[in-house]
């Protein structure tokens, strides 16, 4: 068998990082760009020396032999390209989340079943090592969990100047099924039920009608609580554009995870900026959690038996972020089906 033949779709931000990994990885041919923007698929495209179609169903009329696709598209948009690489017997790398309702994850699982791909959903922060140590040692000491909490939270900058559809989101979609991945995989347990508070104010005056920031909390199936806090107005002046902080508490000890995307920081007259870490190493290939991601997808492509969040799981993601908006919009409790 030759090297898996990937395409990806989306050449935004993240669809650049799979396309680079991909470009790079030795036992991988990356075949094909598919991205609506002309200008931002032909310029991906040319430096990546590969072919730019406008859609996955432009793609598929070419006759192309493929054996995996990656959709990098925003939040809302991944139903269509995923069912129409899966209904091609295609795997299928998404991104988080699977989807946002339930009706349209059913949809894509049903499309596997019927074409026979892989779906893998891109939890990423399962592949950084600080986590994993967590993980690992929770498993070792055996100790009941009594409490998790996590702050994701993003400057403004995100949702009014790196995405152009940040109203057509949330923070809770864009943010929280990172924390609710991680607490799940943590704990080996389930969200039961869920009640919500949201502030919409600073985004909404600025012209994106969206939620400030979320808060929910969760009772979870080993009867331990999870609390979650997602939010898109932190001031740009903040050293990096995210804070992620995870705690873990179990009835002998803590964890405190204090997670940063700055590397060096720069400080000038006005304030102090983050700068890295470096998002390619020294030879120009991409690193980070989501390019070992990428790559871990690539190997299982190609055979390798790895352990990747599938799409039960994503599904049930979806569901639990489903019940947080639906908390917010009710002011009520929502249960939380499996």
């Amino acid at each position: 068998m030759g090297n898996p033949r990937i395409a990806i779709i989306g050449g935004g931000i993240r669809g650049r990082i799979f396309a680079e990994t991909t470009h790079h990885h030795p036992a991988a041919d990356l075949i094909a760009i598919c991205e609506p923007d002309p200008g931002r698929a032909q310029q991906l495209a040319g430096e990546l020396g590969v072919p730019a179609h406008d859609s996955i169903e432009a793609l598929l009329a070419t006759g192309a032999q493929i054996d995996a696709v990656v959709v990098a598209t925003p939040d809302f948009a991944h139903e269509k390209p995923a069912i129409a690489a899966l209904e091609a017997g295609l795997d299928l790398l998404v991104e988080k989340p699977l989807a946002t309702t339930s009706a349209e994850a059913e949809r894509i699982m049903a499309a596997a079943e019927r074409g026979g791909g892989r779906i893998v959903v891109g939890f990423e922060n399962r592949w950084n090592p600080l986590f994993a140590a967590v993980r690992r040692q929770l498993r070792a000491d055996g100790h009941a969990l009594v409490s998790q909490r996590a702050l994701l939270q993003d400057t403004v900058f995100v949702p009014t100047r790196m995405l152009g559809w940040a109203a057509l989101s949330s923070p809770a979609w864009f943010l929280m099924p990172h924390s609710l991945d991680m607490a799940t995989w943590l704990s080996r347990a389930e969200p039961v039920e869920v009640y919500a508070r949201g502030v919409k104010r600073v985004l909404p005056s600025l012209g994106v009608d969206t939620w400030d920031r979320v808060s929910a909390s969760f009772a979870m199936s080993d009867g331990s609580i999870l609390d979650l806090d997602s939010g898109w107005v932190q001031p740009l002046g903040k050293p990096s554009v995210f804070e992620f902080r995870f705690e873990v508490e179990t009835e002998a000890d803590a964890f405190v995870l204090d997670i940063d995307d700055t590397g060096v920081r720069r400080a000038t007259a006005e304030r102090t900026l983050g700068v890295g870490p470096l998002p390619h190493d020294h030879r120009g290939r991409p690193q980070g959690v989501a390019a070992d991601m990428m790559r871990d997808f690539l190997d299982a492509v190609g055979g390798a038996d790895l352990d990747l969040p599938g799409a039960e799981h994503g599904l049930l993601i979806t569901r639990a972020i489903e019940a947080v908006h639906r908390s917010l919009e009710t002011g009520a409790v929502q249960q939380i089906t499996s």
